[in-house]
């Protein structure tokens, strides 16, 4: 009896410890199952980089470039160019498709979709006027030719519109019209369609694209040596696709006190730049500016030639005219878009007459030189136009006519109008007051909607890459939605393309490069570019180690001991 209480006592205490270790064990895994099921997700939710949805299948398909341009061809035959029997066939239509492949990811296809029919009434009193500009213009007022599309007005190989020596004669519009070559009047349609095609085809070369123009397009896609060093050098001369430019026009005078210049900038530009601009108007915005600069020099001194009593300035040292003067030049801060810079130079009277000479040590006729993708310089000489007996400073009223010409000329090819290098026999009317021929307008829509669509492309493909690769970038809904906006755009422009309707496509391209590189450039992609995972690990490490150590022994501490208790139970079974 005496035992009793010591036995209970110790039974008791035992119970309390088995109590205690099952209180503790429990306690353990609600801990860790509260770790496990709130801790972690809760944990993982607010840490995680936010990255919003970006259609990656889409832009894989991009990165395998497949164009398609196609052209509308409409050749009209007048009277005494086909027999009464080849008449009755018409109208017709025929499709003619080249492939190229520019690369591995890289294809071009061009579809020619021909139309032949005679011409109206109308159309051969338009043929019958005495100049071939004139019937040009009678043609054009008749009927405006689409954005991109091609119209030849075959006449007959005796017609007097056009000189003996002039096979084909192309205007300011769309249209050309072509002396027919000898046709045999036992030839079926058949054969003098094919007759014909050849010259038809360097017709469509000359206005509307050729395959190197286009190739020189894709030059962010494709390597150098795809392209051709003609069309490499208008593509580098000519400045990059931007959706405005700003033009500056400035009147260099290094000697106010011997020289009072006049120029009015504003009538030239309205008369002779403005033209221009506002057929360009499709491709970008222009703003206009100018400014007149005093006791600005080159940064080279000329040297004087005996032989013609004037100063030169050689090739060799052109390239180094630029910098000192662009530093005076200024820039406008509040627009990021690119400045093409047009300089008039009048030379001081101690460096008067100075002129340029060119690689060959020849005279250049326009006294002119320009920059690729920074603009041009000329120099004006007014040393013939006072005599040594005139007081300083002289008047001197520029001659404006003579300087817009050389800078349209600049302008022109520093905005990517390419020199057009036809066949014998063609002749090309000057674009006179317009500054450029509609044909010469669709040239510069195609190269610039591959341009765009192959820039647009490169950019958001390489985005797409970069977010796929770093896990750490975030992506905001607006990064997606610019994303997604150059993608449709992209789409839609390659669509156009593939249509024919080229101002369509100049618009969705210009849209798609716009959205990409307002996405490439977004700061937001910045934030957690360069935050590796070892100052992840620094910084959680401190905070969860303290905390997960205890709870990781208690939880292999219980597991020990379920295998301890199977293993008894399996023996005492046994």
């Amino acid at each position: 009896l005496l035992l009793k209480p010591k036995s209970f006592l110790i039974s008791y205490c035992f119970i309390l410890v088995i109590a205690e270790k099952q209180r503790g064990r429990y306690a353990a895994l609600a801990i860790a199952a509260v770790v496990i099921v709130v801790g972690i997700p809760l944990w993982w939710k607010t840490t995680e980089t936010y990255r919003a949805w970006l259609p990656f299948s889409e832009i894989s398909e991009l990165d395998s470039l497949q164009l398609q341009l196609s052209v509308d061809i409409e050749v009209v035959f007048s009277r005494g160019t086909l027999t009464p029997e080849q008449q009755k066939k018409f109208p017709l239509s025929h499709v003619n498709e080249k492939e190229h492949q520019v690369d591995a990811k890289t294809g071009l296809r061009y579809k020619y979709e021909t139309r032949y029919r005679t011409a109206t009434i109308m159309e051969e009193d338009a043929l019958n006027q005495p100049t071939a500009a004139e019937a040009d213009l009678s043609l054009h007022m008749l009927s405006e030719s689409s954005c991109g599309s091609v119209v030849v007005y075959v006449i007959p190989e005796t017609a007097a519109l056009l000189p003996e020596d002039v096979k084909v004669y192309v205007g300011q519009r769309r249209t050309a019209l072509l002396r027919s070559p000898p046709f045999k009047s036992s030839w079926s349609l058949k054969e003098v369609l094919s007759n014909l095609d050849v010259k038809v085809e360097q017709v469509v070369s000359t206005m509307s694209f050729s395959h190197q123009d286009i190739v020189a397009a894709l030059s962010n896609r494709v390597r150098m040596a795809k392209v051709t060093k003609e069309s490499m050098a208008d593509s580098m001369r000519a400045i990059k696709s931007s959706p405005g430019y700003e033009i500056t026009f400035s009147l260099l005078n290094p000697d106010p006190r011997s020289h009072s210049l006049h120029w009015d900038i504003e009538g030239a530009v309205q008369s002779c730049i403005q033209p221009l601009l506002n057929k360009l108007a499709p491709i970008a915005n222009f703003s206009v500016d100018s400014q007149i600069l005093y006791y600005v020099v080159l940064g080279v001194n000329p040297r004087f030639d005996n032989s013609v009593s004037a100063y030169t300035l050689s090739a060799d040292s052109l390239s180094h005219v630029i910098n000192p003067v662009e530093a005076r030049l200024g820039s406008n801060a509040a627009s990021s878009n690119p400045v093409l810079n047009f300089l008039l130079y009048v030379p001081d009277s101690h460096h008067s007459p100075l002129f340029i000479r060119d690689h060959s040590k020849r005279e250049v006729p326009s006294n002119a030189f320009h920059s690729p993708r920074w603009g041009g310089i000329m120099v004006y000489n007014v040393n013939e136009m006072y005599g040594p007996e005139a007081e300083p400073p002289v008047d001197i009223n520029i001659n404006m006519a003579k300087v817009m010409g050389v800078f349209l000329a600049q302008l022109r090819l520093m905005l990517g109008v390419q020199h057009t290098h036809p066949p014998t026999g063609f002749v090309l009317q000057s674009p006179g007051s317009a500054g450029l021929a509609d044909w010469e307008l669709d040239r510069l829509l195609w190269s610039r909607s591959v341009e765009n669509i192959a820039t647009a492309s490169t950019t958001i493909t390489s985005l797409a890459q970069l977010l796929d690769q770093i896990g750490n970038i975030v992506i905001n809904d607006n990064i997606a939605q610019q994303v997604s906006s150059a993608v449709t755009s992209l789409q839609s422009a390659v669509a156009e393309l593939e249509a024919g309707n080229l101002a369509f496509a100049l618009q969705y391209s210009r849209e798609a490069i716009l959205a990409s590189e307002r996405a490439f450039f977004d700061p937001s992609l910045l934030h957690l570019l360069y935050f590796p995972d070892d100052q992840k690990f620094a910084i959680y490490i401190p905070l969860f180690l303290p905390m997960c150590v205890p709870i990781v022994l208690s939880l292999l501490k219980i597991v020990s001991e379920a295998k301890k208790r199977r293993a008894d139970k399996q023996a005492k079974s046994d």
